[in-house]
């Protein structure tokens, strides 16, 4: 069985149903709960943990270095540099928690969309 959001194969008995869609667990997890940059609340417990240095992934530190150094990037771009390979939606969820922590952000240049550190 193929999941109908990725494609991907499906072992029987693991499928998931939602909303009239056969999902695979991955992208049922992902329906069910979706990428949120912009949340007071994630925001207000990210702040409140204190620094948060020593609590970022090697992906996001990576993902912090390249946007400074770049000055800011396109999200794919970003995503080519760190890992042709990585998932959009992994590096969105990575982004996400960096916007919750006031490490990164997005912003409007030129007409494109960039992230770039806060």
């Amino acid at each position: 069985m193929k999941c109908d959001r990725c494609q991907g194969m499906i072992e029987p008995g693991e499928e998931r149903q939602h909303l009239g869609q056969t999902l695979c667990e991955d992208c049922y997890m992902d329906v069910l709960s979706p990428v949120r940059t912009c949340d007071p609340w994630a925001v207000y417990t990210a702040k409140s943990l204190g620094d948060g240095g020593d609590a970022l992934t090697p992906r996001q530190a990576r993902m912090l270095s390249l946007l400074e150094e770049s000055g800011g990037l396109e999200p794919e771009e970003l995503r080519r540099r760190l890992d042709p390979e990585l998932d959009m939606g992994e590096l969105q969820r990575d982004f996400a928690a960096l916007r919750h922590m006031e490490k990164a952000r997005a912003e409007r240049r030129e007409g494109r969309l960039l992230w770039r550190v806060w």
